[in-house]
């Protein structure tokens, strides 16, 4: 009963934050495997959700840290392209009715699609900003990243969200 309550969520935030169903699961099954060493803890605890939800956040960021070399690699190496892009602006206006007409599973069907589409440097931060509430400064020591770059990276991650959206 307990895992049922909670396996949603739990996989949603892996899922989000790593951007692979598979790992998403590895995620989720760990999580679950700390949560039933603290089973006499959590159990009928108030703070069971918040608990698993910070357990799943830093178990999918110490996951996405084991490719770190390769996460900055990449990042590094997109940098180049990222400079020649804009500043996160999008050359059209965004139509504040842009999800209206579509309900809502599809929409958050839609809108986890096109986070998933996201290259793991600008979704990281967009998923634990929007959805996790984190601060920017929080996301920049978290990821061990200038706040800087947290910025431009849900910046245009958000413009590219909505280019996305727009298709």
């Amino acid at each position: 009963m307990f895992m049922r309550a909670y396996q949603d969520m739990v996989y949603s935030t892996a899922a989000r934050l790593s951007g692979d169903p598979s790992h998403a699961e590895d995620i989720a099954q760990q999580v679950f495997l700390k949560a039933w060493e603290h089973f006499d803890r959590i159990r009928g605890s108030a703070q069971a959700g918040g608990w698993l939800k910070t357990v799943t956040t830093n178990l999918s960021l110490n996951h996405l840290s084991r490719y770190r070399r390769r996460w900055r690699f990449f990042s590094e190496m997109g940098r180049a392209a990222d400079a020649e892009d804009e500043a996160g602006e999008l050359p059209f206006a965004v139509p504040e009715t842009l999800l209206d007409e579509v309900e809502g599973q599809e929409r958050q069907a839609r809108v986890e699609a096109a986070i998933q589409q996201l290259p793991t440097h600008r979704r990281v931060p967009l998923v634990l900003y929007h959805f996790e509430a984190m601060s920017y400064q929080q996301i920049a020591e978290k990821l061990q990243i200038s706040l800087a770059k947290v910025k431009t990276d849900i910046s245009r991650a958000r413009t590219a969200l909505a280019m996305s959206l727009m298709q």
